[in-house]
């Protein structure tokens, strides 16, 4: 699971990435000057680009997922009552937790 928290937290990342280079290419519409052209179209090249990755990425994390959800229950089928046991065992952890809070 933790390398699906580091995908999803780098998909956040991308998604912050390329929202401040769509906002920063607005903000700087009116200026005029070859080195802005020119900066402005790698901006929107590397916006393309980002959200090329990002989409790659998300279809990473879905797909992941997946597969962890369908082995958690082929597992659950395959063992019902210690799907059970660890269920109530982390209902009891949480429960206690939450009594002490």
């Amino acid at each position: 699971m933790d390398g699906e928290t580091t995908m999803e937290r780098l998909v956040g990342d991308l998604k912050t990435i390329i929202g401040d280079a769509e906002e920063l290419l607005r903000a700087t519409t009116s200026q005029a000057g070859e080195k802005i052209a020119v900066a402005r179209q790698k901006i929107e090249q590397s916006v393309i680009e980002g959200k090329k990755a990002l989409a790659d990425a998300e279809q990473v994390v879905i797909k992941k997922s997946k597969e962890w959800a369908e082995i958690a229950d082929d597992y659950v089928r395959e063992n019902p009552w210690s799907a059970v046991g660890i269920a109530a065992g982390v209902g009891l952890v949480v429960g206690l937790l939450m009594r002490k809070s």
